[in-house]
């Protein structure tokens, strides 16, 4: 019985864990909290109802992969990336996003094609209605399908360490047009190489909307700007 409750008590600590670990990784990656947010243990417990031992142990994780700092005098903030960082993680996603285009168009079944379709005809609703959270959303559910359409897990895995939707928080430009201009003509272009199975074309029209997109940022100030982008 010792023994059972001894791994019952493991198990519910590993879930509450996981559970604050999400939850957090997601407001971080919600844009809500500006960069170099402080974030303190007292009150991150209170959000996400979990011991001090577990979210520290959450922040300790959340530090090692980047999505937030912790340093001696100035506590756990969450990332303010520099212009050069930020092109540096652009660039990769860059390389390994077209790279995943190119394989979906290999290996795309036809049930994920039409689940691409599906985002796609829903992102075009949005931009009809004007709705650009929803349209974000979409944005974000048509690049994901897109790397589970690879059926590439290592590169999906290099794509995962990247930071860049907190990249496309700091520097999006407020002023500018969402979505914008040409955002969803290159989601059609991308859908059209995967559909014909043309892996070079894939490739080639992810790279070109990743670098637009990149383009459109205010990666040459200093200063970062919270918000969702729409790509």
């Amino acid at each position: 019985m010792a023994n059972g409750s001894g791994h019952d008590q493991a198990v519910e600590t590993r879930n509450r864990h996981s559970q604050a670990y999400e939850g957090l990784r997601s407001l971080l990656l919600s844009g809500d909290l500006a960069p170099g947010t402080r974030l303190t243990e007292a009150e991150l417990t209170g959000m996400f109802n979990v011991s001090r031992s577990t979210m520290r142990s959450v922040l300790v994780q959340l530090a090692q992969e980047g999505y937030v700092t912790s340093e001696v005098n100035r506590g756990v903030r969450t990332r303010n990336f520099s212009p050069q960082e930020a092109a540096d993680i652009l660039e990769a996603r860059e390389v390994l996003e077209s790279a995943l285009a190119g394989k979906a168009a290999e290996r795309a079944t036809e049930e994920e094609i039409r689940e691409l379709r599906a985002t796609l005809e829903a992102m075009e609703d949005c931009k009809r209605r004007g709705d650009q959270a929803g349209y974000s959303r979409g944005n974000r559910r048509f690049h994901q399908q897109v790397k589970e359409a690879a059926h590439q897990q290592t590169l999906a895995r290099a794509y995962d360490t990247l930071l860049y939707p907190l990249v496309m928080r700091q520097y999006r430009n407020l002023s500018a047009q969402h979505p914008r201009t040409g955002s969803l003509e290159e989601h059609q272009a991308i859908l059209m190489a995967i559909v014909t199975r043309n892996p070079e074309a894939a490739v080639a029209a992810m790279r070109h909307h990743v670098a637009s997109a990149r383009r459109a940022l205010l990666l040459q100030t200093a200063v970062g700007h919270a918000g969702t982008p729409a790509e």
